[in-house]
């Protein structure tokens, strides 16, 4: 029983460590072909929006590139 409970003390430790290599997601320009309208985001605003430019690094997307 104190093994299983080790190995899986282990296995949450490594998991959750593995998340703290994550960085920052990149930003894109959105465009809506519906609406005419731009926006910068990290994720889909929703259904119809295409990505026109990208990636950047800060949320006016100004900045090219992918952040750090």
């Amino acid at each position: 029983m104190k093994l299983a409970k080790t190995i899986a003390f282990i296995t949450v430790t490594l998991c959750c460590s593995s998340l703290l290599l994550a960085g920052p997601a990149a930003w894109y320009k959105w465009h809506s072909p519906e609406s005419n309208l731009d926006i910068c985001s990290q994720t889909s605003p929703g259904d119809g929006w295409e990505i026109v430019k990208g990636p950047f690094e800060d949320a006016l997307c100004k900045k090219p590139g992918v952040p750090h």
